[in-house]
Order: structure tokens, then sequence, then C-alpha cells
């Protein structure tokens, strides 16, 4: 599906039911494939159907390679096989793509056996389903020539890739010499009439892993339908864009002569959702130095979701670091393990059940078939964890700043600073209703809801660009997390100088600089710039254009600042700084969220972002919203100097009675509140998830600007564009050297005034409903 007038794939979501039935002992047998089937049926109640009664919005099972099955319908298969089970959208071009997937699998080094068309009986589907019923097959791949597994696996990964890219309207459901997806836009009940191959007793697995999709949002598709090749999940990851992105940014650092890095199956699931693990958690010491290590690599796949996962030998389950997905297991005295979304799936007497339990917040079991045992929470993290000494890693590489975030210091007053507030738009109310509350309570300011002030767009008054963007929040089955009760899982840490490469662990790749909270003090500006370590070099950038500039001329500054950012990283600096203090005369500032989403995307391209710190030093920086803004955008963390600077001078002035260094501590902790309840609107727990997640949507802004420097983001209704972003930034500049009264304008923000923002609730409307 591709975005058309409001509707966008991006915004599309599911919750689902998901099980996982296995054999301990590992013993392959049909009565496996249908006790999984039996659990679809159970967790019909989890899916759903549109208009279209007899259309599911989609239901499948993950399997282990049936052998008997294929080599009876394939008597010259060779001893080591891969199959590739796929769709292919447009019926009347099936064949047609066979010739393009043969030659792609022959340049690989990887013959091909021969094709087989998946027999279905599309009567036992729903009208729907039949209208978009993709053409279904399999190939078959030899790889007797390969040394080992190992090398065999790499060959299909990669011939699924190239197909996929090269075959428009192919899509491959599984590649893999262990394990086999068979799904569709189905009802649970649907799956066994419409696949003839499930039916079979020669068909057998020691497991099986469904899923029933209730999609939100969505529309319904072949391809969307669950398992996907190594997991189903019932649940949501919030994360997903911000986490796109970030991987996106590591492509050109991957590199790994492994199968999967060398990384295990729970390995890797413990890296992709980690549980919670700060101090205030009750970890051992070894599991707490692997997740710290972990999280240096790479960030959280964060929100409510259970996953079930399987490569086709051995299976496992995880839940989010919140628990907010239920997961419960039954473990059977005859082997039989199954585990899903409810209990009651499957009909068991008392007599049978060995042991019952449920997955707790942020655990992992793990059914390792292999050697007939199951794996717990505890013994599995503590034997990954032991596998490599991380703990010892991270002790001896992690980054000390001295001074760094142990005291904070105020900001000095600068002479000028009424001209600088005048210049970045302040407003007599930013200070009173904003930064005052915040300064003296250490909490956001309290507001009732409802806005009735002009959009941004449609005011007649110079906006910060900040104005023009809308958060995002949590949908339907997606549950927000109350930041205050959930404490304990929120975490606003982050690091400087990631590598790159998640596909290598080295103890070079905890030499990090560790940061507990985004936002920064000037004091601590300076001693990013002045760090001493070999590894960290600072470069400070300005984010200005000329003075009277047109959108022309804000574009090339925009360009120009991204190449400078670029160059300073080959010139081997690691944390830039964009900054818009002390501009030259003559200049006037670039919108701060403009210049970090032009630099971030810039370092991106250039294949260099992951390592880099990206501080931005801006004046215009005041609200809790204008933070989540630039992390949303890509910012490391942020110093709001002139919102320090304004809370230091209202202590002077006495419209703060408390001293500068509380209210200077109490801004930072309000600003740190604000945030974690802004991410957990989305249900998003860790700031590293957060970061480039671009969770906002844009309202009058032109298509040309969001898709030039703000790509990703949602923006259905047209507006301005760099021509006016200039012409008011240009006119912010003239009120602040024109005026000469001595006070801030009124702002009519939240209230009205008479010379401020215009309101639907006037005193003259007011007057008029009352009459």
């Amino acid at each position: 599906m591709h975005a058309q007038a409001l509707y966008d794939p991006a915004n599309e979501h599911d919750a689902c039911g998901v099980g996982l039935v296995a054999n301990i002992n590992n013993v392959a047998s049909h009565q496996i494939v249908l006790q999984g089937i039996t659990v679809l049926k159970r967790l019909m109640h989890r899916g759903a159907a549109g208009g279209d009664p007899e259309t599911g919005d989609g239901a499948g099972l993950l399997l282990s390679m049936p052998h008997k099955f294929f080599r009876k319908v394939n008597a010259n298969l060779p001893e080591r096989y891969g199959v590739a089970m796929f769709f292919v959208e447009n019926t009347l071009e099936a064949t047609a793509f066979d010739a393009e997937i043969k030659r792609i699998a022959e340049s690989e080094g990887v013959p091909l056996v021969n094709f087989r068309e998946v027999p279905v009986d599309s009567s036992s589907i729903g009208h729907t389903a039949r209208e978009t019923l993709p053409h279904i097959r399999q190939a078959f791949f030899d790889g007797s020539k390969f040394e080992n597994d190992s090398a065999f696996d790499i060959k299909l990964y990669v011939v699924r890739r190239l197909i996929e890219k090269a075959c428009k309207g192919v899509y491959v459901c599984s590649c893999s010499r262990r394990s086999i997806v068979y799904k569709g836009l189905l009802l649970a009940s649907q799956i066994e009439g419409f696949y003839k191959d499930l039916n079979d007793l020669d068909f057998e697995s020691p497991l099986a892993l469904v899923h029933q999709r209730y999609s939100t949002n969505t529309f319904p598709t072949w391809q969307l339908a669950h398992p996907f090749r190594y997991l189903a999940h019932n649940g949501e990851i919030n994360t997903l864009r911000g986490n796109l992105n970030s991987l996106r940014a590591r492509e050109p650092y991957l590199k790994s002569e492994l199968v999967a890095a060398g990384r295990s199956l729970p390995h890797a699931m413990m890296m992709l959702m980690p549980q919670a693990w700060g101090k205030k958690h009750y970890l051992g010491r070894d599991v707490r130095g692997f997740f710290e290590y972990e999280s240096m690599l790479m960030e959280p796949w964060d929100g409510p979701a259970a996953v079930a996962f399987s490569d086709g030998v051995n299976a496992g389950a995880i839940l989010d670091r919140n628990g907010l997905r239920p997961a419960r297991y039954t473990l059977c005295k005859d082997g039989l393990f199954v585990m899903a979304s409810e209990t009651g799936v499957l009909d068991l007497r008392d007599d049978e059940v060995e042991e019952k339990g449920r997955l707790k917040p942020g655990e992992i079991i793990y059914l390792d078939l292999e050697n007939h045992r199951i794996l717990k929470n505890a013994e599995m993290k503590a034997q990954v964890a032991r596998a490599k000494p991380y703990r010892r890693w991270v002790a001896e590489n992690k980054m000390s700043v001295r001074g760094l975030f142990s005291e904070i210091n105020p900001s000095d007053v600068p002479e000028d600073i009424l001209v600088q507030q005048k210049r970045f738009g302040y407003s007599a109310e930013d200070l009173s209703i904003i930064l005052q509350p915040m300064a003296k309570n250490g909490a956001e300011p309290i507001g009732s809801m409802g806005n009735d002030a002009a959009l941004a767009v449609l005011s007649d008054k110079p906006q910060p660009l900040f104005n023009y963007f809308k958060q995002l929040f949590a949908q339907v089955t997606n549950p927000p997390i109350d930041p205050i009760r959930e404490e304990l899982v929120m975490s606003l840490t982050t690091y400087i100088g990631n590598h790159g490469n998640i596909l290598e662990e080295t103890p070079e790749q905890a030499h990090l600089i560790k940061i507990p909270r985004p936002i920064v003090t000037e004091d601590e500006i300076r001693r990013f710039e002045n760090i001493g370590d070999k590894a960290f070099k600072a470069k400070v950038l300005k984010m200005q254009f000329p003075l009277g500039g047109n959108g022309e001329v804000l574009e090339a500054a925009l360009q120009n600042l991204a190449g400078d950012a670029v160059r300073a990283v080959n010139d081997k600096y690691d944390i830039i700084v964009l900054s818009d203090k002390n501009i030259d005369w003559g200049y006037v500032p670039i919108p701060s969220l403009l210049a970090t989403a032009s630099v971030n995307r810039a370092l991106v391209e250039a294949g260099v972002r992951p390592e880099i710190g990206l501080i931005v030093q801006s004046g215009e920086v005041r609200e809790v919203m204008h933070f989540a803004l630039l992390l949303g955008f890509g910012a490391t963390v942020i110093n709001p100097y002139l919102a320090f600077e304004t809370i230091t001078n209202m202590c002077h002035t006495g419209d703060l009675d408390v001293d500068p260094v509380t209210a200077a501590a109490n801004y930072v902790k309000a600003v740190d509140k604000g945030l974690l309840k802004i991410m957990s609107k989305m249900g998003i727990s860790t700031l590293r998830s957060y970061r480039s997640a671009q969770i906002f949507e844009a309202v009058g802004l032109n298509h040309e600007l969001v898709e030039k420097f703000l790509p990703g983001t949602a923006s259905r209704i047209e507006g301005i564009g760099l021509e006016e972003i200039a012409r008011e930034v240009g006119e912010r500049q003239k009120i602040a050297f024109a005026d000469a009264s001595k006070v801030l304008q009124s702002g009519g923000q939240y209230a009205f005034r008479k010379e401020g923002e215009k309101h639907l609730w006037t005193p003259q409307s007011l007057a008029a409903f009352r009459q």
C-alpha cells in the first residue's frame, strides 16, 4: 500500500494473539501441527475480520522443516537443502519470476532443485481474501556443495535479500533450511482448510509458533500476516521508526563472518528487548554488566509486546520491560509445552500438568529442544552474560569526565539578555507561565485542557518552528505508560561514541561517554569541548544565516552547515556542537530544529552518524516539547543556554524566590519529568528508543520542506516553507533590535491579550455568546 490522501501505511498497527507449542523431547509429529492449529483457533477472539466476516486480518504458523513430507513430494531432494516460501502478488506473473529467482540463486552458487506450487483451496477463505489471493509457491535450493550448515545459512539469507530487491511483487515468507512459514489473510479456522499440506500426516514438526492478527488502523494484507521469519508478537513496537532510522545509519558499519554475528537466538532477543537494568533493580553483577554493555551497542525495540520466537530448531518467548502483554505457559509431564497470550488454548487434564507459569516484565524463557531442556529467565540470562567478560569490558572502558553531571552550575546573565530574549521570540508569558513554575517547583506547569489560540500556520505573528508540530500518542490497544508508577523501567540514559557495527562485540565498544540526562548546562558543554580523551574531540558549528536572507539563502546555509558537520567528522571530530550563541554580526539564527534535522540526516547519508555526539546549544529552546522535538529529530543532548540565563536573571530580580543553583536544578528536573511523560504517551520507556523516532505530526508545513529536511514526518495540511521561515526569523531580529522598550511582549498564547495571539474565545465572542 502507498500513501494517498489521509492514508499513510506508516500508521498501521496491530494487536493480536500469539502461541507456541513444542515437544521438549524434540520429537517431530503431526500432532504438534494439529495442536498449533488448535491454539490458533482458541485465539480467534484476539483476531479480527473486516466488512467481509469471512476474511480475517491474518493467521499463520511457523514450523520446523517437515523433512519427511518434503522428501515425499520431492524425491530428488539432496541431503542438505533449503526452502523459500513466497507470495507473488500478480498471479499472471507467477512463473515469470522463476527464471530470475533461478538466476539469482545460481549466481550465488546455490543450485535450484525445483519449484513447487503450494496446493490451496481458495473456496475455504473469504471473498476479500480471494480477491487479493497471491500465487503461493516454494523454491527448493541445493546446499550440498557447502562445507557446513552455517555457510549455507548465509547464502540463503543473501539469496532471499537479492530476490526481494530484484523481484518487485514477490514477498518471501521464509527462506531457510530449518523452518517454514504457512500464513495468509485468513481466519484461524480457515488455515487447515486452505493449506492442504497441513493435513498430510507426514507433515511433522517438533514445534509450532502460531499467530492470530488483529490489525488496528490498518488495511490487512497477505504479507502482513504473522509469523514472520523468526518471530511473532502480541502487541506493538512503538519505537519502530526510530529503530529503523538508527539501523539505517549503521548500515555502512555492519560486517560479520558469522551467521547472525555468532549470537545465539536468546542473546539476540535479549539485546533487542532488554529488561530494565537500572540501579534500583536487583540483578547479578554479570547480568547487569551484560545489559549495560549491550545498551551501548543499540537501543531497545520498545513497546508493549510479548514475542514468541524460533529458528525452526529451538524456540522461546520474551516479554517487554513493562510486562504490558500476557504470556502464560504450561509444561506437561510427557514433554508438551504450550505458551500463549492466555491459558486454556489446549484441553489439558490436571494430572497431565507438570508446571504452570507466566513471564514477568522483561523475562525470557527458552526451549532448548536440541538438549531436551527448558532454560528459565535467571539461568538463560546468566548463561549469556557469562559467555564473554561484559562486566569487565564496561568497567575498564567506561568514560569518566570530571565534574560532568555531578552538580549543576547556574549560567551567568549577559548584559543584552533582553535583546537575546526578543531575538528568540520570548514573551512575558514564557517567563511567568513556563519557566517560573519549572524553576520553582521542578515540574511542568499545569494548565487546563484545550487550546483556543490560532494554529501557528494561521498566526499573524512570528512563530518558532517547534509550534508547527504535535506529539503523537498511543492509540486503541496500545497502552500509554504512567511514568510515575513505572519509574523503575523509565530511562533517560544515552551515550556518545557508539560504535556502528552492532554485529561485533569487543572491549573497545564500551569506550563511551555515558550521559544520564539529555539536558546540559553551559559549564557541561565546555567540559564536552575539552574532554582531553584522545578518542573524543569537539567541534563547534554556528547555526546562522545572513540577515535579510530569503528561503534560498537559508537553504544554502543549511547545506553548508551539514557539509561542515560531515567534514568535521572526516577530520576526526567525534562531538559536533550546533550553537546559535554568539553568532556573527549581520547574521540571524537558523531554527535549531531545522539545523538539527539537516545535520543529522547528512551524517546518516554520509555513513558516519552512530559514533557522533550531536549537541544542540540553542537560545530558542525553553519548553519540554522543544526538547522532545530536537531529540526526536536526532539531537544527543541539548543546552538551552538562554533559558538557564533567564532563570538566573529571574532569581536576581526577585521573580523567583529560590537561589540560582536550585532554580537551574529544578528546571532540569522539570524537563526530565516532562520528557518521561511525553515518551510514556507513546508507551516508550527509554530515551535511546525515542531519539530519532520522529513521533510527531506537522501541521502547516509544505511537503517540499518536509521531504527535504524532515522526511518521514506526517504533514497532512500544507503550509509554510523555507521562504516564510526565513522571513519570520528576520522579523524577530528586527523586533529585538528596533524595540526600545524594557519589557517583553505579553505573548497572549495562553490567555487573551489585546495585542497577543488571536483566540476563539475573546471578550467580544463571550459577550455575544451570553447575549
